[in-house]
């Protein structure tokens, strides 16, 4: 088996959410960072800016040699809204170009890049999704993972107002920009979880079917909140942004408390997946959406309580930043033992034969 049989393998089965890897690497690097552990979090900046062309190439060779099913995925309802991670993924890596390291220049080509794929892959997944002539049952469409939705849309949101804080001379034009995005996101949030609540509350829901995307139930409350609190953090001092700092304050607030609400909730749906239906533990590629919400929970929380000056939240991140860490090095472990048996041993299984 040659290097072009694995890398056209890869990309003829690259999942659509694969940018969920870098979103969790990213977010993790930046909690590291909160915490002054920079050795670990430069690192995991450095396999980000590994990580990131590398998956954009192999989804630019599936887009030419494997369209078919790209396109296929693309239109499935239950799958396509995870191509949402490359916005997602490429703003949280421009986010760490601000908060890890000061690479403005980067941060701002990865900003307008961010913004293309949002606008691009937003709008055509749903107007796919709209015009398509057969369409699946309600209960194999929606799930956790179109939330990704309104994650790409706040990460933009994120980026914007770190951009404005780095530039604070005519930032105003960039923060309205982000409290749009900011409250986009919470609209299509509070439209998509309806529907989301709807099919696991009344729909049966069996144990393999609740995978790791219905995190993102979390996580995308968790992001909502991190651009709150920015934006509370570096509203101007005068003019009119700064008389929607109150609203956005108690907006952010019970984002926060709704992201809170939901976590207990989801930990013991694991142990009915796992400890009583026996699902069993092993890798899979949506296993990034559990470290990722982990890891924003962490820094928006750390964030609120900034803008707040609740110096009593500040008992989460102190906590929160070790079990995202762990938790990323036991997907990154998992993933690097796949990848291990599948293209080292396979490929010399391949070659002996």
């Amino acid at each position: 088996m040659t290097v072009v049989d694995v890398v056209s393998s890869r990309a003829r089965h690259l999942s659509p959410g694969c940018f969920a890897r870098v979103m969790a690497t990213g977010i993790v690097s930046i909690d590291l960072d909160q915490h002054a552990m920079r050795t670990l979090a430069l690192a995991l900046f450095g396999v980000n800016l590994l990580a990131w062309p590398i998956l954009l190439a192999l989804t630019g060779w599936r887009l030419i040699r494997f369209r078919r099913e790209l396109v296929a995925d693309f239109v499935d309802p239950g799958r396509g809204a995870g191509f949402l991670t490359l916005p997602a993924a490429t703003c949280v890596l421009g986010s760490q170009c601000l908060m890890v390291v000061h690479w403005p220049g980067a941060a701002r080509v990865l900003a307008v890049l961010g913004a293309l794929f949002w606008t691009a892959l937003t709008y055509l997944f749903l107007v796919a999704t709209i015009t398509a002539r057969t369409k699946p049952g309600f209960t194999r469409s929606i799930n956790g993972g179109w939330l990704v939705a309104v994650v790409a849309t706040q990460s933009l949101a994120v980026l914007a107002v770190l951009l404005a804080a780095d530039n604070p001379a005519g930032n105003d034009d960039w923060l309205f920009g982000a409290l749009c995005l900011y409250l986009l996101g919470a609209a299509l949030y509070l439209l998509i979880i309806t529907l989301v609540v709807y099919r696991i509350v009344f729909f049966p829901l069996r144990a393999r079917e609740f995978t790791p995307p219905y995190w993102i139930n979390m996580g995308a409350l968790a992001i909502t909140t991190l651009a709150g609190s920015l934006f509370v953090r570096h509203a101007p001092m005068h003019g009119p942004l700064r008389e929607l700092v109150p609203f956005v304050k108690g907006f952010t607030l019970f984002f926060w408390a709704t992201a809170t609400w939901w976590i207990p909730l989801l930990l013991m749906l694991e142990l009915w997946r796992h400890g009583w239906r026996h699902v069993p533990l092993r890798y899979e590629a949506d296993d990034w959406d559990i470290v990722f919400p982990l890891g924003m929970y962490t820094v928006s929380t750390y964030t609120l309580a900034q803008a707040l000056g609740l110096d009593v939240l500040m008992i989460v991140p102190a906590i929160g930043v070790y079990v995202s860490l762990l938790a990323w090095l036991l997907v990154a472990g998992s993933a690097s033992r796949r990848w291990y048996r599948g293209v080292i041993v396979g490929g010399r299984r391949g070659h002996l034969r």
